[in-house]
């Protein structure tokens, strides 16, 4: 997909979903140059630093176009995994694990990129970068993901596995993307709750970019046959209507259908 084709993907999922924040656009930057037309850079720019959880932040809810190089950073996280700086030695990260050989094959695990093949990275929102994206991170609340999930299903006849860190959600949410083109599902950490200002009720979808049509065209069809995220309301009720295919199960079963 081109450029228009990634926007008005991310105003579809804004319009179907009624997401509270825009999708943020991801891409990493090989090098200083590749900074897209209009970015703003913290330390520069600015004269601050930023955790990428706040910028992340910025971008969903105010609209704005980040690039963060090393020097713009403010948490050690995303520099390990990004590989911008070496990985660290052990002992020098607490991985808040009570057995120490638990930790140590805990942190051969830990998701991160090769030192130096990336200078940084840029966002944006979805809807409004000028940049193909290598994925989009969608925070929604879970009735949102349930909706996307199933899009997700409908497409690729397969779930979504993922394995959750409490923390790091800025290196979880995108890293395993980079290296395995896969969705996968992301909590926002304290880091995120804290400085971010991530709800308590958000989760995080990441989305390899050449993924996101095909769920944009599910949600779109879903939508289109009454099954999107606005269809499911709530309505406590005995014996309430059901599809003709429960009815016919529950005949052959010598249940009650009607």
């Amino acid at each position: 997909m081109d450029i228009t084709e990634y926007s008005a993907c991310g105003q579809d999922l804004e319009r179907f979903l009624f997401l509270r924040s825009s999708p943020i656009a991801v891409k990493f930057l090989e090098k200083e140059e590749d900074i897209p037309a209009g970015a703003i850079r913290p330390k520069k720019d600015r004269g601050y630093h930023l955790a990428l959880c706040q910028a992340f932040a910025m971008t969903r809810r105010q609209g704005m176009s980040i690039a963060m190089l090393k020097e713009d950073h403010w948490c050690w996280a995303p520099l390990i995994g990004y590989g911008l700086v070496p990985p660290a030695e052990e002992g020098d990260i607490p991985r808040m694990v009570e057995n120490p050989e638990a930790a140590r094959e805990l942190e051969k695990e830990w998701p991160r990129l090769a030192h130096g093949k990336y200078a940084g990275t840029v966002i944006a929102p979805l809807k409004t970068a000028n940049f193909v994206p290598d994925l989009v991170l969608v925070y929604s609340n879970t009735a949102q993901m349930r909706t996307m999930l199933m899009a997700i299903k409908y497409k690729e006849g397969r779930l979504v596995a993922s394995e959750f860190d409490p923390i790091d959600s800025c290196v979880f949410s995108t890293v395993p993307v980079m290296l395995n083109r896969r969705y996968r599902l992301t909590l926002p950490d304290p880091g995120e709750f804290q400085r971010g200002m991530a709800g308590e009720d958000e989760i995080i979808l990441s989305v390899p970019s050449e993924k996101l049509g095909d769920l944009v065209s599910a949600l779109r069809r879903m939508e289109e046959t009454g099954e999107g995220y606005t269809r499911f309301a709530r309505d406590m009720r005995p014996d309430f209507p059901r599809p003709g295919f429960y009815k016919k199960l529950f005949k052959k079963w010598g249940l009650d259908a009607d």
